[in-house]
């Protein structure tokens, strides 16, 4: 079976479900953004030392394809996902307590590792903020679309969260200084 089917040459895609909407569709390119950053992580995978972490990015990965999947239309399952979130907590708690204090804002950046990382993270952040507009712009959601908005909205603000903390970790691991942002240089 090929890969293109053709159906899509007109700007519209399917919808679990069967319906057709316009690829430039709001949720469409939500989860198209949700796909962007699954492969970015497939990247900091790819590149993280052998490490459990490895694993728990491909959980997330994992994820990722739920949430995908549940906003592309598919209902025939609750979208459960809030264990992971605890589970992201308490990984940022075990990093932080190994970071120095944050005092100011830091420049992202640091190793390749950190630097992908930080890229990663700032995806999940404009997720985020598509995802707040998506599910604001409607008040004809389902309970279950509600509920799963919601907790979407929650993960991916935590996964930002974690990727950020887990820059600061590998950067510190891999004896990168971090770079504070001092603010507007003063002219003379």
């Amino acid at each position: 079976m090929p890969i293109y089917t053709r159906t899509g040459d007109y700007g519209e895609t399917s919808l679990f479900g069967g319906k057709r909407v316009l690829k430039c569709d709001d949720t469409v390119e939500l989860y198209g953004c949700i796909d962007e950053l699954n492969s970015s992580l497939g990247h900091i995978v790819s590149i993280f030392p052998p490490h459990e972490v490895q694993g728990f990015l491909r959980d997330i990965q994992a994820d990722l394809f739920s949430i995908g999947s549940f906003l592309a239309g598919w209902r025939t399952h609750t979208l459960s996902i809030k264990h992971r979130v605890k589970e992201m907590e308490t990984r940022i708690d075990l990093m932080d307590a190994e970071l120095p204090v944050l005092r100011q804002f830091i420049l992202p950046g640091g190793s390749i590792l950190g630097s992908s990382i930080h890229m990663t993270r700032s995806t999940a952040r404009r997720i985020e903020r598509k995802a707040v507009h998506v599910f604001t712009q409607s008040s004809d959601h389902s309970e279950i679309e509600k509920e799963g908005m919601k907790q979407i909205i929650q993960y991916v603000n935590r996964l930002s969260d974690f990727l950020f903390v887990l820059a600061r970790f590998v950067n510190k691991n891999e004896g990168v200084t971090e770079i504070e942002w001092s603010g507007e240089k003063k002219k003379d």
